[in-house]
C-alpha cells in the first residue's frame, strides 16, 4: 500500500517520541528520543526553519522525518533523522520520506540536502554506521559520502574510571595561578557565549545557551580577574552527550581544559549517567588522555546536490 507523507504539528510531539523509541535501534538513542525529539523539533524550531513529515499507512504512523535549513546557509538542507517502524522497513517508507523532504528544501531554496547533524540542533554528527539500513538507503538514493565523524565513550559507571578522577588539586594549582573555576549560571551567559563566538566561532554559544540553567545540563568555566579562560558544558544535544568545550589559546597546555572536562563528567555521573558521549570529536588524543575516553561510535555524513535528482 502506498504511504501518505504529511507535514506534522507541534501536537504530534509524543506520537512522533514514541514512533522514534520504537524505531532507534541503538539502546543509547531509544532511550533518550524524547531529549532528540526535543532538540530537533521545538528548541530547533525557534530560529530555524524545520520540516517534520509523517509516513502514513492505513492511518498508522510508521515512519518520520525531522529536517532543518542551515542557520547560516539556506541553500543547504539538512535531514536530522529518519525513523521507520521495524514492521514497515524494506517497502518504501524512507525513501517516500526522503524524496518529499527533498522537494520540500528546494522550495525552500536549498540546493544540496545533506545526511549530517546540523549544529546546534543536532542529535548525531551523522548516520552511525551500525544503522546499515540507512546507510545503504543513502547509496541507493544517490548520495555521496563526504567526511567520517566520531564520538568518543567516557565510562562513568563506577567511582573508580580515570574519567572520574578528583579535579581538586589541579584546582588548587590554577588558584594559585588566579585562575577560578566554578560552575556557570545564567548570568555568565553574556560572558561566555561572548568568549565563544569571538574565539571560536560557530554555534557554540547556542550551544552554550542550551547548557546553562537547564535540568540535566551544565556548564563550568575558567576565569581569571573576570576574564572567560574556557569553558565546558554537556547536555545541551542530550543528558549524556558532553560538549562543547573550549579553551582560549593563550591559556592551552596549563591544565584548565581537563578540569572542566572532568568536573562536567562528574556531574554527568551524578546525573546518572553511565557512559558519556563526547561528541562530534576532534582532539583524540586530548580526551583519551584526560577521561581515558576511547572512539566508539563512527558516522558517515552525506550530501546530494538536488539537481542531480
Amino acid at each position: 500500500m502506498d504511504v501518505e507523507i504529511v507535514e506534522l504539528a507541534l501536537d504530534h510531539f509524543s506520537t512522533v517520541t514514541q514512533l522514534c523509541g520504537q524505531a532507534l535501534d541503538l539502546p543509547e538513542d531509544a532511550a533518550e528520543a524524547p531529549a532528540v525529539v526535543d532538540v530537533l523539533w521545538p528548541r530547533a524550531a525557534v530560529d530555524r526553519t524545520v520540516v517534520v513529515l509523517g509516513g502514513y499507512r492505513n492511518g498508522e504512523l510508521v515512519g518520520v522525518l525531522i529536517g532543518s535549513t542551515s542557520g547560516g546557509n539556506g541553500t543547504l538542507g539538512h535531514v536530522d533523522l529518519v525513523a521507520v517502524d521495524p514492521a514497515h522497513r524494506r517497502r518504501g517508507v524512507g525513501r517516500a520520506l526522503l524524496a518529499y523532504a527533498e522537494e520540500r528544501f528546494a522550495g525552500l531554496g536549498a540546493v544540496e540536502v545533506l545526511l549530517a547533524g546540523n549544529p546546534p540542533h543536532y542529535a548525531w554528527p551523522g548516520v552511525d554506521v551500525r544503522y546499515t539500513p540507512a546507510v545503504c538507503a543513502a547509496l541507493a538514493l544517490g548520495y555521496t559520502q563526504d567526511r567520517t565523524a566520531w564520538n568518543m565513550t567516557a565510562d562513568l559507571s563506577s567511582d573508580g574510571s580515570p574519567a572520574l578522577r578528583p579535579t581538586a588539586p589541579a584546582e588548587r594549582r590554577l588558584a594559585g595561578q588566579g585562575v577560578t573555576v566554578r560552575r556557570a549560571g545564567p548570568a555568565d551567559l553574556p560572558a561566555l557565549t561572548a568568549f565563544a563566538r569571538s574565539t571560536f566561532g560557530g554555534t557554540w554559544d547556542t550551544e552554550l545557551a542550551g547548557s546553562v540553567g537547564r535540568d540535566r545540563a551544565g556548564c563550568h568555566l575558567a576565569e581569571r580577574d573576570g576574564e572567560v579562560l574556557g569553558f565546558a558544558a554537556w547536555g545541551s544535544s542530550r543528558p549524556s552527550w558532553f560538549g562543547p568545550m573550549g579553551t582560549a589559546p593563550a591559556a592551552e597546555g596549563s591544565g584548565i581544559g581537563a578540569v572542566l572536562l572532568r568536573r562536567c563528567l562528574a556531574d554527568q555521573r551524578a546525573a546518572g549517567v553511565t557512559a558519556a558521549q563526547i561528541g562530534w570529536v576532534g582532539p583524540v588524543r586530548f580526551y583519551s588522555g584526560s577521561a581515558d575516553a576511547r572512539i566508539e561510535r563512527v558516522f558517515f555524513l552525506y550530501r546530494k546536490t538536488l539537481a542531480d535528482r
